[in-house]
């Protein structure tokens, strides 16, 4: 089984799951601004769903000046976490306030 990592910038979280890291970056990190819409999400995760779900490939590759492969790199971490995470799991934990207990944080 390999770890999930939490993505963000600067941050090096390790988690066992996905649901943990998303749960993660969720609670843990700021919301960010959609450049798109102005809509304020959830770094990570979050922020690349409501992107690619709300609004074109092509809005997207002007609002946040992208390329091809950054698009692509995005759709593979949606799909990949979509296909291994529980996403009404994370929303309960995220709705229960759930902290994401990290690999590297001591029990």
């Amino acid at each position: 089984m390999s770890l999930w990592t939490c993505g963000v910038a600067g941050c090096d979280a390790r988690f066992e799951d996905a649901e943990s890291a998303v749960v993660h970056q969720t609670n843990e990190h700021e919301r960010t601004e959609c450049k798109v819409c102005g809509a304020i999400v959830p770094e990570g995760y979050f922020a690349i769903r409501h992107a690619f779900d709300e609004h074109s490939r092509a809005e997207y590759i002007r609002a946040y000046n992208a390329d091809s492969a950054a698009v692509r790199m995005r759709e593979g971490i949606q799909s990949a976490i979509e296909e291994e995470a529980d996403l009404q799991r994370i929303v309960e934990q995220v709705d229960a306030g759930g902290q994401a207990k990290s690999e590297t944080e001591p029990e």
